[in-house]
């Protein structure tokens, strides 16, 4: 059946092609629509943002690629570092200007978001294994003081947005495979129903990838479901419900040694010895609707809600464990998150001239059940088995909320200046009620709250259409998550309430011009941040954290893509950061003047490419980081890298039947290096290797009728 409709669809297909091609370049061009970001909520076009900002269209983040990680195609956004550990138990490495480096797992320090709805929990833990990119349509990622604008854990934000659906209805089905047994296969259909009022769109995805690991003991398999759906309720009223599920199940290599990482990099052994391993189950949908009250007034609505079970073996000795007050070395979480945005925006006139006004109340919770459990069977000093579920070393309950009402505003007061500003008041309440009392571990209940005031203001030159001077400042507020207030440095049992929330101050300047088909960015930055959250230190599995009193961030930021003449397209990003601490720390290794662990001092990409719309493509992009410093100490640290790549590929289009197949090479000249570090883990396993040279290649056949 389906092979009929793509067949029965080149007539009018022809047609179309016939009406484009009478169609004039420039009215062509015209048509195409512009590039609008919503990272700041105005929906303003990359250079009239007062911020560093960058777009990545969906085309470019799967091209040429497995489409498995959003680490594959970001390399051109410069100030993000994002590395895949190849440890799908851990999820990428994603830091921005810094923030979020000290995560071990998941995302901290910077908030994510799918389609308007939080990747990142109110306590401020995030995590991308949910993002679908097969059907994304964009991601936008925002860095610097605008960041604040999105509260708690904001020293970046990263948001990705699903494709809509649209006419004429297509499938497509894909496969990819690659090194080390890797495999990805999918099939997505998109479309729209109806005329006008009631047209239906939708976008339906789902994508299923499975390797056995670069290194022993990595392997991993993950089923990830993406829907979209958006109905036209009015001619002013839009409805669009978005439902996303991920089944994961990951083998943990665990970290290496210097001795380890430089003469077996693929060795696991503890590893195997404990079976550490995570499993996530989360099944989560929201809500939007948007209404257009008049010309100059808009409302946008949000609801959603989730769930998430994760379980993780951990390689604690059972010795270690023998501590009554210990939690064992099996973690056990149910999280139950939901949450709801109410968004205002008005345009209006100041002085006659251009005002726009937003207003809006956030408000998320989260309800989270965690066990702990030994993690083997029998007696510790003689145990029977290990990387099993043994006797309950802990259970609670902890429950955490925000509620951070916003306003912000952008006044253009004279023909090339503007004006913006913002408040946000962010108030993050937790709560923990112990269940597991016995013997020596007490009550270890307890609660906290925290509550911040982050201002963001900014100042926009544009000298002409296609120039942006900018200078902005805003304050950050970072709360520590559950986990880490979940264990105490000292090894005591209960909350870690003795850890502080991080305040930064954050300033910019920076400059944008669209040169040839691209744009041109550019910009310099400085941050201080008092009680900044850092790793205390990490063992089996398990890290603590601790503040560190205060640290500076001082960066330059350089990027540029675009056409350069004909089909060839290229892309460039440099950074440039010195993070430091700026006093010592008592009782721990920081001192002031050491580098913070964990950020690459310089990164830079490169790439070049003969991309025509059709046919035969090929290319090569270079990446460079700088060492990385694994411990508070700058004791020892990840030698910096160069690796390279080259791909080529082959489109075909033939009435609704479109094909491309793509072939790369990643690591070419076979470098050993490593794709990222742990921070301060305790037994000196700071590393964790990336693989060799390796190949990737894979297909994708779509049929629109």
């Amino acid at each position: 059946m389906l092979a009929w409709f793509c067949a029965a669809a080149p007539a009018g297909a022809a047609l179309a092609q016939t009406e484009a091609a009478a169609v004039p370049k420039q009215a062509e061009a015209a048509a195409l629509a512009p590039i609008v970001v919503y990272s700041t909520r105005e929906g303003t076009s990359p250079l009239d943002t007062p911020a560093s900002v960058d777009v990545v269209d969906g085309a470019t983040l799967r091209g040429n690629a497995m489409q498995i990680n959003l680490s594959e195609n970001l390399g051109a956004v410069p100030g993000l570092q994002i590395q895949n550990r190849l440890n799908y138990a851990q999820d990428l490495q994603l830091s921005v200007r810094g923030f979020g480096a000290r995560s071990t797992f998941g995302v901290r320090g910077v908030r994510l978001y799918v389609d308007g709805i939080p990747a990142t929990m109110p306590d401020g833990q995030g995590q991308t294994s949910n993002i679908d990119i097969g059907s994304a349509d964009r991601v936008e990622v925002l860095r610097g003081p605008f960041s604040a604008l999105y509260g708690n854990s904001s020293g970046g934000v990263v948001q990705v947005y699903t494709e809509d659906g649209k006419r004429p209805p297509t499938v497509q089905a894909g496969l990819a495979g690659g090194s080390y047994g890797t495999y990805r296969y999918g099939a997505k259909a998109s479309g729209a129903t109806g005329t006008g009022l009631g047209e239906l769109d939708y976008v339906l995805d789902a994508t299923r990838f499975t390797t056995r690991g670069y290194r022993d003991h990595s392997g991993a398999r993950k089923n990830l479901a993406n829907a979209k759906l958006g109905l036209d309720l009015d001619d002013a009223s839009r409805l669009t419900l978005v439902v996303n599920r991920v089944d994961l199940q990951a083998q943990d290599p665990l970290g290496l040694t210097r001795g380890q990482f430089e003469t077996a990099p693929r060795d696991a052994s503890l590893a195997g010895q404990y079976d550490t391993r995570k499993t996530v189950r989360q099944t989560q949908g929201g809500l939007v609707y948007e209404r257009r009250i008049d010309a100059d007034n808009d409302l946008r609505a949000m609801v959603y809600y989730g769930q998430r079970d994760t379980t993780q073996y951990q390689s604690i000795p059972p010795a270690v464990q023998g501590n009554p007050l210990h939690a064992g070395g099996y973690i056990g979480l149910r999280r139950d998150y939901a949450g709801t945005d109410l968004r205002w925006t008005s345009r209006s006139t100041l002085a006659q001239r251009p005002l726009t006004l937003i207003g809006g109340l956030a408000y998320d919770t989260l309800r989270e059940r965690r066990t702990g459990n030994e993690n083997f069977a029998g007696p510790a000093a003689a145990p029977t088995a290990l990387g099993v579920k043994g006797r309950l070393r802990r259970d609670e309950t902890n429950e955490v909320y925000d509620v951070d009402p916003y306003v912000q505003a952008s006044w253009q007061f004279a023909r090339q200046w503007t004006a913006e500003a913002g408040l946000r008041y962010s108030t993050v309440d937790f709560t923990s009620n112990d269940h597991y009392i016995a013997g020596p571990n007490g009550d270890d209940s307890g609660a906290a709250r925290y509550r911040k005031a982050q201002p963001v203001a900014a100042l926009r030159y544009s000298p002409d259409a296609a120039t942006t001077l900018y200078a902005s400042y805003g304050r950050g507020f970072e709360t520590p998550t559950t986990n880490e207030l979940s264990y105490r440095a000292d090894g005591q049992a209960g909350l870690n309430l003795a850890l502080r929330p991080g305040l930064s101050d954050n300033y910019e300047a920076g400059i944008k011009r669209r040169v040839g088909e691209g744009l041109l960015s550019a910009a310099v930055f400085h941050t201080d941040t008092r009680d900044e959250i850092v790793s205390a230190g990490s063992v089996g599995g398990r890290a603590t954290f601790r503040n560190a009193g205060q640290t500076r961030r001082d960066g330059i930021e350089l990027g540029w893509s675009g056409r350069i003449v004909s089909d060839w397209r290229a892309s460039l990003a440099y950074s440039w950061i010195d993070a430091r601490y700026r006093n010592d720390v008592a009782g721990s290794d920081i001192r002031a003047g050491n580098r913070i662990p964990g950020i690459a001092g310089q990164m830079a990409f490169g790439s070049l490419a003969w991309a025509p719309q059709e046919g035969w493509r090929a290319g090569a992009e270079g990446r460079y980081m700088s060492r990385i410093y694994v411990d508070d100490a700058n004791s020892d640290a990840a030698p910096a890298y160069f690796v390279t790549a080259l791909f080529t590929g082959y489109s075909w289009r033939s009435g609704g039947w479109k094909w491309d197949a793509f072939a790369r090479i990643d690591n070419l000249f076979d470098r050993a290096y490593a794709g990222s570090v742990i921070v301060n883990e305790g037994n000196g396993r700071y590393f964790e290797p990336a693989p060799g040279r390796n190949w990737s290649a894979g297909v994708t056949l779509a049929c629109s009728f």
